[in-house]
């Protein structure tokens, strides 16, 4: 009979805490261990034989997801294993490429992995740090971290493999720190429970200082009216104004006058008087010309889906769903309108059944899809993106040279959006989908996986009740589980 944790003294639950961390660490071996060996089972090329024109026509092609000398795996074998574990393809696909390279490129950092004596986590950062490394140049890493991985502090292993890396190829890290300037960006997190983003950018070094420059004197001039906030608060609402350029123009004007050091130079014959700063000083007629011109067409446009309920309307108390943004109170969403020149679209009645004859999809109908299911369709996908394909989950019948397209193929009772990946696996790889009512629809995987797919999020099926929908005759009602 096992002993509970409550019974052990404290050296027991040490002892329990090592052999607790060691099996988390095996597990996570073995779930590598597995995604190898799913790639080892697709490692043939697909493009080779006589159905090797087919597979190139739909894609199906060995792709290398690992660094220089690991195998190729074949492009549609990722989303069905993806699915088996519950995760996203692209997590599933990093991953794989991780588990490859310590294979392949770093194995006696693989070797302490197994044993259970390393983080398994670290070596997988390892392998993606060092995976533009030619095969040649990347055991001068494997060789460093695997001597310290498993004995050293993770912040000490993570600063010698990154200094390993520089030292295994000198002129190609510096090839990498010029692509890097290539790659600058802006980005934004998804919204937190409390409807707050960060923003995040990487920009050239003087850019970067000019805008905190900027920040830094909205920051000054709003001070006297947020006495009360933190001084990092207050930077974070004068960011703010960046995003509404008429205001803010408006704001540094009005305020073109501040304490400047004075000019070097000889001494003057008087004390200095507070002079136009020189980063923001403008001739006095400029002054009075731009104040009379509307700055109104500076104005940001945008257009903003927010969902709320209908009975919200009438004084409910209830919370909006914002695009972009997350859920918000009513309090915050009028925060968020506020200074804003509105102009509202119809309401779109989503209990209303579109259906049309025609084989595309008009941006009425792939509005209304995106608003009932939200994102891709695809079981345990992420993204909530409008830029996707529109699939009929039930294959399009396009007709014959005997017959026309069957009519009422296209519309709300047959559409669901899909990334491209995904759609082109759903096209050409074996899966099978129907869709059982409104934002709902089941899966089945080439090798038997049986999914539904709702407002609720991805279901596992038994396979049989997956091809029990998918063999309904049409007009049965599928809804009912």
């Amino acid at each position: 009979m096992s002993t509970s944790l409550h019974d052990l003294d404290a050296a027991g639950l040490l002892a329990a805490a090592t052999e607790a961390e060691q099996a988390a660490r095996l597990a996570e071996v073995h779930k590598l261990q597995v995604l190898s060996a799913w790639a080892a089972v697709h490692s043939t090329d697909p493009t080779e034989g006589p159905e090797g024109h087919v597979a190139r026509r739909v894609g199906n092609v060995l792709r290398q997801v690992g660094g220089e000398g690991t195998p190729g795996v074949q492009d549609f074998c990722l989303g069905e294993i993806a699915l088996a574990r519950g995760a996203g393809v692209t997590a599933t696909q990093h991953m794989l490429a991780d588990v490859l390279d310590l294979q392949h490129r770093l194995p006696l950092t693989w070797a302490v992995c197994r044993r259970g004596e390393a983080e398994v986590w670290v070596a997988r950062r390892v392998a993606k740090l060092s995976r533009h490394l030619p095969l040649t140049r990347v055991g001068v890493v494997d060789s460093a971290v695997s001597r310290m991985i498993g004995t050293e502090g993770i912040g000490r292993v993570l600063e010698v493999a990154a200094a390993k890396i520089i030292e295994a190829d000198p002129a190609l890290h510096d090839e990498a720190c010029e692509a890097e300037r290539q790659r600058r960006y802006v980005g934004l997190s998804r919204t937190d429970e409390h409807g707050l983003r960060t923003l995040f950018a990487r920009l050239d070094a003087g850019d970067a200082v000019a805008v905190d420059a900027v920040v830094s004197r909205v920051a000054e001039i709003l001070e006297p009216l947020h006495l009360d906030e933190h001084p990092e608060e207050l930077r974070a609402i004068a960011f703010g104004w960046l995003a509404r350029p008429a205001e803010l123009f408006t704001l540094l004007l009005e305020h073109t006058t501040s304490e400047a050091e004075p000019v070097p130079g000889p001494e003057p014959d008087e004390p200095d008087e507070p002079v136009a700063a020189r980063a923001l000083a403008f001739p006095a007629d400029l002054l009075d010309a731009l104040g009379k011109v509307d700055l109104t067409p500076l104005a940001p446009k945008a257009v903003l889906h927010i969902h709320l309920h209908e009975a919200v309307l009438h004084g409910t108390e209830g919370v909006a769903r914002v695009e972009g943004l997350g859920a918000v109170t009513l309090t915050r969403l009028a925060e968020l309108l506020a200074r804003t020149s509105l102009k509202v679209q119809p309401v779109k009645d989503l209990s209303d059944r579109v259906r049309l004859t025609a084989y595309e999809h008009p941006e009425s109908l792939r509005d209304q899809v995106h608003l009932v299911t939200g994102g891709d369709y695809w079981p345990w996908a992420g993204s909530t993106s409008r830029h996707v394909d529109l699939d009929h989950p039930t294959p399009y019948d396009h007709g014959d040279d005997e017959r026309d397209p069957p009519p009422d193929q296209t519309g709300s009772h047959n559409s669901g959006p899909l990334g491209r990946q995904h759609h082109r696996w759903k096209t050409h790889a074996g899966y099978q989908s129907r869709q059982c009512g409104e934002g709902r629809y089941v899966w089945l995987t080439p090798h038997g996986l049986g999914f539904l797919v709702d407002h609720t999020g991805t279901h596992r099926i038994h396979p049989e009740k997956a091809r029990m929908i998918l063999d309904a005759p049409p007009g049965v009602d599928l809804y009912p589980m």
